[in-house]
Parts: structure tokens; sequence; C-alpha cells
């Protein structure tokens, strides 16, 4: 089986990361980011205006690639062997293709923090742990935040 880690570069993200490292079986892992391309933000986001406009959709393919990898470099150092960056573009929302990768996958274990990078956007539309959580039809872990000091 394979443990998925969606991984966006947040501190809960990281967090999720070396828990996963400390207290996981060492299965095969595959660190996941996902990134919108710019159709689907449009889409989403029609009001937003010119600043979406911009075609910066390779700019966010680079920094989910970059994003997966700094995770798998985490994973890593954190115990976790054989371990896979995998970025995914967003074909409907990030819950979705987390659930998506996870079912192709037959991921044993979906491991996700309890907030990423979303700030106001998670809380107007949920978190994309809590609907992981009541999506997936497999055991999801979702870490909460590392403890300050």
């Amino acid at each position: 089986m394979t443990i998925l880690i969606a991984y966006d570069g947040s501190a809960d993200a990281k967090a999720a990361v070396e828990f996963a490292g400390k207290h996981l079986t060492h299965e095969p892992t595959v660190v996941l980011s996902v990134w919108e391309p710019l159709l689907v933000q449009v889409k989403r986001h029609p009001t937003a205006g010119p600043a979406l406009l911009a075609d910066q959709g390779e700019e966010w393919k680079e920094l989910a690639e970059r994003q997966a990898a700094e995770g798998a470099e985490l994973a890593g150092k954190a115990g976790l062997t054989d371990v896979t960056a995998r970025a995914v573009a967003d074909q409907d929302s990030i819950w979705q293709t987390i659930v998506d990768v996870a079912d192709e996958l037959d991921a044993s274990l979906i491991v996700t923090g309890s907030r990423g990078l979303g700030g106001v956007r998670s809380v107007l539309l949920g978190s994309v742990s809590n609907h992981v959580l009541h999506h997936a039809h497999r055991p999801t872990l979702i870490v909460p935040p590392a403890k300050a000091g």
C-alpha cells in the first residue's frame, strides 16, 4: 500500500509530514501538491477580474512541483523511505483531486495538515482537510498544527 501526504508548503503541511515520518510505518509514500490551472481559477472566481487572467499556469505548475519536491525531501528527513513527489492539476477542487489521487494509488492512508495556505478562502469554502475526511473512503489522518515553543 501507499501513504499519500497532501502538501502545500504551509506550516501545518510540514507538521503533517514530520508526524508521518515519526509515527507511520515505512510504506511507499507519495507527497502530493495540487495546483489550479488558469481555467479552473477563472471558472471558480469569474468576477476576480484581470488579476487571474494573466496566464500564470506554467508558474503555478512549477510552484506545485517545487512544493511536492520540498515535501518529499522533508518526508525523507523525517524517516519515510521510498518517497515520490507528485504535482497534479486540480480540475474540480483541491480536496477532490486529493481523494481522486488516493483512489488511483489505492492509498492505505491520506495524511494532511488541519489547515493549509487557503486562509480566508478556506474559511469561506470549508477546509480541504475537512472535505477530504468526509469524502475519502479510506483512512484519513488530519494532523493539527505543531505547538509553538
